[in-house]
This record gives structure tokens, C-alpha cells and sequence, in this order.
């Protein structure tokens, strides 16, 4: 067991505001108990660095050394070459391959052991896809690589903005990218058994909480009202939370989504199992604008991620906020530290 961890970072896409987000946190002494190893374009990370004006020295990762916490001014690099050169802020599709070969990489690094976890900046799904390649996000593609059967999102954030390890608000999806008139179909007593039990043994084992409690959303208004406003939490989702709550998993549900997230509940719980997008997280977002993070459950493997998009009209600025990426590697801190413990 290495005295610290050691992440593998990927600054994601290149003409975005991941370069940066790397750069400028690489100008702070060091806050994080973990060496982070970018897997990146050396040329490409030079150039945002003399963008942005700010000093670089990027180090050649060597897998034998004993893991050290990282300088200030300098990133350690596992070097990947962009297929063309880079501008800040312009998306060009010859450069996707170079995105996945980046997160190939560190997650194969995660698989065997070299990484503890992979941390991830936003990469575009619309330029993958340009570029003629069939994507459809992060999540997936981690999943496939690491032959996980069901990766389940989970979007974290501290409500005071103190980049503590602990989050106050985790919020899981019962389902993730769907149109809305998809959701109900797509929740099924066996579906939603796979997520709940994903979202309850991640719980206990990367953020060690003994006996979890998760607060289930209903699907209807009012969780249905008895029916009257929809017959899914009578038919799909009190069956399922009763059969595990004989089981000794501690739910509460299915409560109406619109005074589930008040203090009166959120108080006692470690999570919450929203029943689709955009149900669980315009709430969450409220709460950690610039400091949420993503987490993927589910995954033999840590991944922790920024909950934000590529910002390419920052990139190069100097204005990127770094507060994601660094609750995020905080995260992954406090996961990493769980599943040795």
C-alpha cells in the first residue's frame, strides 16, 4: 500500500478549460495528500501554460517511483500527442481519439493497480461523436472498460463551500440522460433493485458509512398521492424499498421530491435516490455551484469528476474556477482512504 495515493488526471478536452484548471491549480502549494499524474499532450500543456502566462515544469511520470506529493509549479505527465496542435477554445475533431487514448490509459492504470483513482476533466461529447466515433459520455465508456454491468451517476457538494472532504448532499440517479417521456418505463422493480444496492455497498465501502440512510423520491407529484397522481410509487418503488428495508437497509421513501430536500430530512441522511435528472439535480447544483463534483458508483474502479462542462469560451482566459477539480481530487482523497481502511 503506497504511503499516499496516486491519481491519474485527464485534462479531458483540449481545447476546453481542463489545460487549465491543471495549470492553475499546479501555481498553489500543494493542498492534496496524493500525487496526481496528468496523462496529456506535453506540447499542448506548455502552450496553455505560456496562454495563461503562468510558469510549468512538467516531470516525466515513472511508474517505480514512491508516490510524492507534487511540487508547486510542477505536474508529473504520462505523454499522450494530440493529432493536432491545439487553440484554446476551438473544438477540432481530430483531436477525440486523443481524448479517449487519455482516459484509456489512466483508467487501464486503475485497473492494475498503478492508480488509486482517476480524476476526470470535462470532456465534449458532441466533437467525439463529430469526429464519427460513437460516445455517450464518461460513464459509459468507464463502465465498458472496466466490464461494469450498472455505473450509477452520483452528484456530490458541500452546501458551506469549504472544500471539506465530507459532502452534505449526495444525490444518485435512478436513471440519467433519458427524455422525460421515457423515465417511467425506464424504472422497473429489477432496475431500480440494481441501483439502490450499487448506491447502498458504495456507500458503506469508498465513503465508509456503516449504515447509510437514502431518502427515495417518488416519480409522481406528491409521490403519486396514493395513486391519484400516477400508480409507479404503488406498483414499482415502495415494493422495492420495502423488500430491502426487511433486508435491514435503512430507506425512507418514496417521499415527494419537492419537500424531500429541506432540512428536516436531508438532516439525517447520506444520500438521495432521485428517480431521474432533473428531478435530484437542479437542487444539488443550487446548493455546490463551482464546487460539485461527479461520482461514478458502481465501477471496480474510483472515478471522481468536475460536474461541469468544458467552458470553451474561458479556455485560455485565466478565468477557469478550479473549485470543482479540487473537491473533486478531495473526493477521491477521502474514497481511496475508505477502501484501504
Amino acid at each position: 500500500m503506497n504511503n499516499i495515493p496516486r491519481f491519474a488526471v485527464t485534462p479531458g478536452e483540449p481545447a476546453g478549460i481542463g489545460p487549465d484548471l491543471l495549470i492553475q491549480l499546479a501555481q498553489e502549494d500543494s493542498r492534496f495528500n496524493a500525487e496526481l499524474v496528468i496523462v496529456a499532450d506535453p506540447e499542448m500543456m506548455m502552450q496553455r501554460a505560456e496562454t495563461l502566462g503562468l510558469p510549468l515544469k512538467l516531470i516525466k511520470y515513472n511508474q517505480e517511483d514512491k508516490p510524492a506529493i507534487n511540487k508547486q509549479g510542477e505536474l508529473k505527465i504520462i505523454a499522450i500527442t494530440c493529432t493536432e496542435k491545439v487553440t484554446a477554445g476551438k473544438l477540432n475533431k481530430a483531436n477525440s481519439a486523443y481524448v479517449l487514448e487519455t482516459l484509456t490509459r489512466a483508467i487501464q492504470g486503475c485497473i492494475d493497480k498503478e492508480f488509486d483513482a482517476i480524476v476526470t476533466a470535462p470532456l465534449h461529447k458532441g466533437i467525439i461523436n463529430d469526429a464519427g466515433i460513437a460516445f455517450t459520455g464518461h460513464t459509459e465508456f468507464l463502465a465498458e472498460l472496466t466490464k461494469a454491468p450498472l455505473p450509477v451517476m452520483m452528484l456530490a457538494a458541500n452546501s458551506s463551500n469549504s472544500m471539506t472532504l465530507t459532502s452534505d448532499l449526495r444525490v444518485s440517479l435512478a436513471t440519467t440522460h433519458l427524455p422525460l417521456k421515457d423515465v417511467s418505463n425506464a424504472i422497473t422493480k429489477a432496475s431500480l433493485k440494481q441501483v439502490i444496492k450499487v448506491l447502498h455497498h458504495d456507500l458503506r465501502k469508498k465513503f465508509g458509512i456503516d449504515q447509510p440512510h437514502i431518502l427515495v423520491c417518488g416519480l409522481n407529484p406528491h409521490a403519486g398521492e396514493d395513486g391519484h397522481m400516477g400508480m409507479e410509487e404503488i406498483e414499482t418503488i415502495t415494493p422495492v424499498i420495502n423488500e430491502f428495508k426487511k433486508a435491514g437497509m435503512n430507506l425512507s421513501g418514496p417521499l415527494p421530491a419537492d419537500t424531500l430536500f429541506t432540512p428536516k430530512y436531508l438532516n439525517t441522511a447520506d444520500a438521495v435516490l432521485a428517480m431521474y435528472h432533473d428531478q435530484g439535480l437542479p437542487v444539488l447544483k443550487h446548493v455546490g455551484f463551482g464546487h460539485g463534483i461527479n461520482i461514478t458508483l458502481g465501477l471496480p474502479i474510483i472515478r471522481t469528476s468536475v460536474d461541469h462542462g468544458t467552458a470553451l469560451d474561458l479556455a485560455g482566459s485565466g478565468k477557469a474556477n478550479t473549485g470543482s477539480l479540487i473537491a473533486a481530487i478531495n473526493a477521491a482523497i477521502t474514497m481511496t482512504n475508505s477502501t484501504q481502511n
